[in-house]
């Protein structure tokens, strides 16, 4: 019998995520990703990588296209900070590049990005997010159900999957020097035990359930976003991070 004394439970209570597991191991875990998570089509990747390159994680928010920082002001204390990017420009690239308005309800979906430094604590800088050529990548993104996407921050196996599936589905992993060695594992990848059956792998060309086709209307969102991103590159503001962007063009090799 379990001691439900305060300080019993602070001494013996258990790893949470070991006793879930023990109840719902990985293959039940993947099995419900892969009947309910939503993919952007390769095709739609290879017309357009990076939605918006003007945007990162923890980037500011500047306003009156992008002459003056947005700022948001403390209530109590009167204290204004800059407003910065949490996934805001990340969901709105995911959402445009699956069909959807930016606008569109999306309740109890969450956009959840496959590559980023594994820190279960969330103590360490991300800096693959942070970075404007994958913040708003499209093939470095799957739309989750918001329930599971816990199990993509805290279970390891997890994330790792989503990224063999991404090297499979778009030819694509992250290159940045942090992630090196899980990048190298992925592409050495043997264990398939939990691996979805729809999904791509080694010898096994395949789409994955719940993948959004390319269509005339994402193209045209994307050729909105193309023709946005030429504009701003000459008329916005001074803040505006023109450097940034064109870095993001370069790597991806997208011309306007």
């Amino acid at each position: 019998m379990c001691d439900a004394g305060e300080g019993s439970i602070r001494k013996f209570l258990p790893d949470g995520l070991e006793v879930l597991q023990r109840e719902l191991d990985v293959k039940t875990v993947m099995g419900l990703i892969e009947r309910t998570a939503r993919w952007v089509d390769p095709a739609t990747f290879h017309y357009l990588p990076v939605w918006f390159p003007e945007h990162a994680r923890g980037s500011r928010f500047y306003k009156s296209n992008w002459s003056e920082p947005a700022m948001n002001r403390n209530r109590q204390s009167g204290v204004s900070v800059p407003k910065t990017e949490s996934n805001s420009y990340a969901n709105k690239a995911l959402k445009q590049a699956l069909g959807l308005p930016s606008t569109a309800n999306s309740l109890n979906w969450s956009c959840c990005h496959i590559w980023g430094l594994d820190d279960s604590r969330f103590q360490v800088s991300n800096v693959v997010v942070q970075d404007h050529r994958f913040f708003s990548c499209v093939a470095n993104m799957v739309l989750l159900p918001s329930p599971l996407k816990a199990f993509t921050d805290a279970m390891g196996e997890v994330k790792m999957l989503l990224r063999v599936c991404a090297l499979h589905l778009y030819n694509w992993s992250c290159d940045r020097s942090e992630v090196a060695s899980e990048a190298g594992k992925i592409r050495d990848w043997t264990r398939w035990d939990d691996y979805p059956e729809s999904w791509p792998r080694p010898g096994r060309k395949s789409l994955p359930h719940g993948m959004v086709t390319f269509s005339a209307q994402i193209k045209n969102a994307a050729d909105r976003r193309k023709a946005r991103i030429s504009s701003d590159l000459i008329a916005a503001g001074p803040h505006y991070p023109r450097e940034r962007v064109r870095e993001a063009l370069d790597y991806w090799n997208l011309s306007l």
